[in-house]
């Protein structure tokens, strides 16, 4: 294979190929082992150590619960004020600018052109 100063030397660091450029021998990982039923924790062993985690974790206090709380709920009321007016502002410009067709756009203005072009009429 044929490789150029800077992919040798890449090669070289990473211990793919030796000092010629030749590859190395690599050392085979064994396969990782399967956990057999002994080895696996019962239950409640298990419950007991999702307890004893549980009792390092640092719980707020109540102060700082409805502090965050409030702060949560103030900041889920301002984003949807401003999606809601975002929203409201391209519906108009979508309104005005790219469908305004200039004719009148009730239901009864309508029935009165499509009247009015009736033969007879």
């Amino acid at each position: 294979m044929a490789m150029n100063r800077e992919q040798k030397r890449a090669m070289q660091r990473a211990g793919q190929v030796d000092a010629e450029g030749s590859p190395m021998a690599r050392d085979r990982r064994q396969p990782a082992k399967t956990v057999r039923k002994e080895e696996r924790t019962s239950p409640t062993q298990f419950f007991k150590e999702v307890r004893s985690e549980l009792r390092k974790v640092a719980w707020p206090t109540r102060e700082e619960l409805i502090r965050y709380s409030i702060i949560v709920l103030v900041a889920i009321v301002a984003l949807t004020i401003f999606v809601t007016v975002l929203d409201w502002i391209f519906l108009k410009f979508v309104q005005d600018f790219l469908f305004d067709s200039g004719v009148d756009a009730t239901p009864a203005a309508g029935l009165i052109s499509a009247a009015s072009s009736l033969p007879g009429l």
